[in-house]
């Protein structure tokens, strides 16, 4: 039966619980209704308005699963963690500490992120902690940490971008994605560098088509067009950077008649697009994940880097460089300890001195803290392995739809030992759990998120969560005291976490230690660092100076080197995926929302009309799309914009529509990102064996 409608007392103003722009909204039972935030300015998408749908969903999960003869039963909380901790115990005794890994969200609340953190490193004592967002945020956080000496995605506030006369947006399509902030880009010229002609890109004055994989060689054609016009901002490279002397020496060599014959974009285009952003009293270079998500998406970012260096934007108030995070809390996700390598603060783990401070927050010796462990991809492969984990618990993330090579990911969970998931649906991946744990969503629950632009937001309880429904914070506490850590160690109020997180960051780059949650209630506007209760807080870094210790910025030297798997005769297309306006990540959540679904019920692939014709297909057949790693079935859609050389897929569905199944798990060196955005394919008519 479907949950009864939730009646709060009044009104609650909170946040979206989609993506990273944490549109303001108000909520009032289940009735959504927009607020007049500044980075939606009264507006909301498709999915924002649908969102309190979710709330009333009979597909909720309302009690813990246990399985039993193969099937997941309803049992009692108290049977489930101690089902739970005695499983894990029994693993941790028999093959070790790293036995057992740990998979966070980049959608679950900073408190969530910490206490995971800490959880995984004090309580079960383990290094195999990653999470999602090593899928979503990380090329371009190890680019701006090159660059700059410090990531925050977006260094300046969203309203900002509204005085730009250009901006120049690198693998991104808002317009779908996230629907309001298109308005901050009204005023500007707008140039978008995109596979696909968009509804992003249709917004655009100008809009570069590379083929997929060679947007490093694009940023340099247009860097060297800077260059070689006169364009160069020298004043700003000499006071402000190094080594561009050093950075010339890769960008020399690739002229733009030479960029157009790899990219496929005229050399008059990449003229133009320089031209353009030099002449802007104002202007941004901006990065999503269709630059970054490759295997060599940090030297991607770093060459868009090098072009907004040139040109003098970045730590100039009214210009800068920036990327656009995707999840809901992929900036504060990614700060407080849910990386292998990372503790809160944005510390590094294998710092002594981030070590001893964090430990004496945390009450522990600094000895006892595990090391860095796998990243995302290569802690999933290592799964059910000799020395790898043989049990895995899942927070806020759907692995077997979201994971590249999604169809080995599902094969390496099955091989566990044990699994636990928790979640507000039963999603693909907790289907397959051993127990299944069900955990408040957005509106039940306070906490604090960090969206796109550096901002931290109090996300406000508004309604009471269905009877037997607990948060993470408890899941966590509960094992914790299961397995000997003392009271008070794991707290459940998310303020009080929060106020540990506070003392956790204090002095990192990522300084949470002046933000209360009473200054949040009475609305302050909240960005890091703010490493004092009495400090405003900063909206815009790096006006006086860069992260690195000579407070200059680096330009980082990059060569093209294609995608890691290039088309051949077995494979002669390549695929990009991507989200669409109506779902978001795994689908999991808008798969369940009526009107989000009646729009875009099933798996697609974009196909341009004259390469479905070759194959034998025609607009709405069925079609199979194969790669080296498996093979996705979906409807055909026939775009006659697109490259001939290139198939779309969106990656929010399950079963044989996976588009993950497809997907290269090839990582970027230093990210450890994996390479969703192309990999080579073949397609024909579903039913015909190749």
């Amino acid at each position: 039966m479907p949950l009864a409608t939730p009646v709060p007392t009044r009104a609650v103003d909170t946040h979206c619980p989609y993506c990273a722009l944490q549109c303001g909204m108000s909520l009032d039972g289940a009735r959504v209704a927009p607020r007049d935030f500044p980075v939606n300015a009264g507006g909301l998408c498709q999915k924002g308005w649908t969102s309190g749908e979710l709330l009333t969903s009979p597909s909720r999960l309302t009690t813990p699963l246990i399985r039993v003869d193969g099937e997941l039963r309803p049992a009692t909380w108290g049977r489930a963690l101690d089902l739970v901790a005695r499983r894990l115990t029994e693993i941790r005794a028999a093959k070790g500490a790293d036995s057992v890994a740990v998979f966070g969200g980049g959608g679950l609340t900073n408190e969530k992120a910490y206490l995971l953190g800490k959880f995984a490193r004090v309580a079960l004592g383990t290094s195999q902690i990653d999470y999602n967002g090593r899928f979503c945020m990380s090329s371009a956080a190890a680019a701006g940490i090159k660059a700059f000496g410090a990531d925050r995605g977006m260094p300046f506030p969203v309203t900002d971008l509204a005085d730009a006369d250009a901006v120049l947006l690198i693998g991104a399509n808002p317009a779908e994605t996230m629907p309001p902030f298109t308005q901050h880009l009204r005023g500007a010229d707008l140039i978008v560098v995109d596979p696909r002609r968009t509804p992003t890109a249709e917004l655009a004055g100008l809009h570069l088509a590379p083929a997929p994989g060679t947007d490093l060689a694009l940023a340099q054609g247009i860097l060297h067009a800077v260059v070689a016009d006169g364009l160069l901002d020298q004043s700003y490279v000499d006071g402000r950077t190094n080594g561009f002397e050093q950075l010339w020496r890769s960008v020399a060599a690739w002229w733009p008649e030479r960029v157009e014959q790899v990219t496929g974009v005229s050399a008059a285009d990449q003229r133009h697009a320089a031209a353009k952003l030099a002449a802007a009293r104002n202007a941004y270079v901006l990065t999503a994940r269709g630059t970054e998500q490759h295997a060599n998406g940090t030297a991607m970012v770093n060459a868009w880097i090098n072009l907004a260096l040139a040109l003098g934007l970045p730590g100039r108030k009214g210009s800068g460089f920036g990327c656009l995070t995707g999840q809901g809390n992929g900036q504060g996700g990614r700060e407080h300890g849910q990386k292998a390598d990372q503790l809160p603060g944005y510390r590094k783990i294998d710092d002594p001195a981030a070590r001893e401070y964090v430990a004496g927050v945390w009450g522990v010796p600094p000895e006892s803290l595990p090391g860095p462990g796998r990243s995302a991809v290569e802690l999933l492969e290592a799964l059910g392995t000799e020395d790898g984990p043989s049990a895995l618990m899942v927070f806020g993330s759907n692995l077997v739809v979201s994971a590249p090579r999604a169809g080995n990911i599902q094969e390496k969970v099955s091989s566990l030992d044990f699994l636990v998931v928790s979640d507000l649906v039963l999603s693909e991946t907790a289907a397959m759990a051993d127990v299944v744990l069900p955990v408040t969503q957005w509106a039940e629950e306070d906490g604090t998120m960090t969206n796109l632009e550096g901002r931290i937001l109090l996300r406000r309880k508004a309604i009471d969560p269905p009877s037997g429904v607990k948060t993470d914070l408890y899941v966590l506490s509960e094992l914790a005291r299961r397995f000997g850590q003392p009271d008070g160690r794991f707290p459940t109020d998310a303020e009080t976490v929060f106020t540990e997180l506070r003392q956790a960051s204090k002095g990192g780059v990522a300084d949470y230690s002046g933000i209360t949650y009473d200054r949040l209630r009475d609305g302050e506007a909240l960005y890091w660092p703010v490493p004092a209760e009495s400090h405003p807080g900063t909206p815009r870094m790096f006006l006086d100076r860069f992260a690195h210790p000579d407070g200059r910025a680096r330009f980082v030297p990059v060569d093209h080197v294609g995608p890691a798997e290039p088309p051949d005769a077995e494979f002669p297309l390549q695929a990009t995926t991507g989200r669409v306006l109506q779902h978001y990540q795994s689908g999991a959540q808008t798969r369940l929302v009526k009107e989000l679904n009646d729009v875009v019920a099933e798996a697609f692939v974009e196909v341009h009309p004259d390469t479905a014709a070759r194959a034998g297909l025609a607009e709405g057949d069925l079609a199979v799309v194969r790669s080296r790693r498996g093979e996705t079935v979906a409807r055909v859609r026939c775009v006659p914009s697109l490259r001939p050389d290139l198939v779309f897929l969106p990656f929010h569905f399950p079963g044989e529509g996976r588009a993950n199944l497809l997907t290269n798990p090839a990582l970027d060196p230093t990210s450890r990102m994996p390479e969703f955005k192309v990999c080579a394919v073949a397609i024909a008519p579903a039913g015909v064996v190749a």
